[in-house]
């Protein structure tokens, strides 16, 4: 069989836009070029990877079959280019690292400054996706390594999945510091003399407290979403929301100037000052944040060293006087 690398990257292209031309246009490549090359393959193979019906193409079951295969075998390659140009070296190379969008404001951003500043030599690519997208792209090989959370209830790992748990964290209740001025007014006399202040910097709180709080909710989907709408659910408690479908950085956005409230991780706490928060309890709730990285393929120096900084990112984010020591926690695995 003389399949080829450029024909594979073909396919791939081709099935992820669904369009010759489009996918020509991207690999920069004459159409005539590419469609030789995959009337090629298919003639290698022994079958048809592509329905051509009006204009509109979509996969055959063969073309099915050979996709993740493909795609694994496209990663793998660039694995092995990566390999060649870290030997003199992590003076070079390039990291596809994947994260929640909870962690990237808080571990990966500290993680990613103190990885550039040791090796400003190697490209940095974030993907910024859910758990469940991540652990997908892990799998077909679109990721080098992915920094997950498990919210309440662990999933199981998924197969060909090295999962390293990193640290625990605890969510806590977040409010404008200053009371906000977004224009609510001061709560009710039913919010234990908290004056014009949602919340009190160090106090504790229960769900059923902060469901009657004015809140400011994340998008469903979101992975924080799912898991405070779970507890929420299991207490038989409706949240007061005054904002919903907001990504991280406009809820943390809105508390800041006093909309209401929200349940976040501890981590995005650090360098807010502008922000205060509470322990929540009845029932407390935390997550587990491990890093993944594929079991079938042998990491690159450059992706052993990122590991390696996130590991160190964590430990002194839960060592160092940033005040989240009471809500993080280290995992030694």
């Amino acid at each position: 069989m003389n399949m080829n690398l450029e024909q594979l990257a073909s396919f791939v292209e081709i099935a992820n836009t669904g369009h010759f031309t489009r996918a020509a246009a991207t690999l920069h490549l004459a159409q005539p070029s590419l469609s030789r090359q995959i009337s090629t393959l298919e003639k290698e193979l022994g079958s048809e990877l592509f329905h051509r019906a009006h204009g509109h193409i979509s996969l055959t079951a063969a073309g099915d079959t050979l996709l993740p295969t493909a795609r694994r075998m496209l990663a793998d390659a660039e694995a092995v280019r990566r390999d060649m140009d870290e030997l003199a070296g992590l003076r070079k190379g390039r990291i596809r690292l994947g994260a929640t969008p909870t962690l990237c404001v808080s571990l990966v951003a500290e993680a990613i400054s103190s990885f550039h500043h040791e090796h400003p030599g190697v490209e940095l690519e974030l993907v910024e996706k859910g758990s469940r997208e991540l652990i997908e792209a892990l799998g077909a090989g679109e990721l080098d390594l992915a920094l997950i959370t498990r919210t309440l209830t662990p999933s199981a790992q998924m197969p060909r999945l090295r999962m390293r748990e990193v640290l625990s964290e605890d969510l806590v209740v977040i409010a404008g510091a200053d009371g906000g001025s977004g224009g609510l007014g001061s709560p009710t006399d039913s919010d234990g003399g908290r004056g014009g202040a949602l919340l009190l910097p160090g106090e504790t709180v229960t769900l059923a407290e902060v469901a009657a709080l004015p809140q400011v909710l994340f998008h469903h989907g979101y992975d924080l979403r799912e898991a405070t709408s779970a507890a929420f659910d299991a207490a038989r408690l409706a949240p007061n929301i005054v904002v919903e479908g907001a990504e991280m950085d406009a809820v943390l956005r809105f508390v800041e100037r006093g909309l209401g409230v929200a349940i976040v991780p501890a981590m995005v706490l650090v360098d807010r000052p502008r922000l205060t928060s509470a322990q929540l309890l009845e029932p407390s709730l935390s997550r587990t944040v491990s890093l993944a990285t594929r079991a079938d393929v042998r990491p690159t120096r450059a992706a052993s060293a990122m590991e390696t900084t996130i590991l160190s990112t964590a430990r002194a984010l839960t060592e160092e006087d940033t005040g989240l020591a009471a809500y993080v926690r280290l995992v030694d695995r």
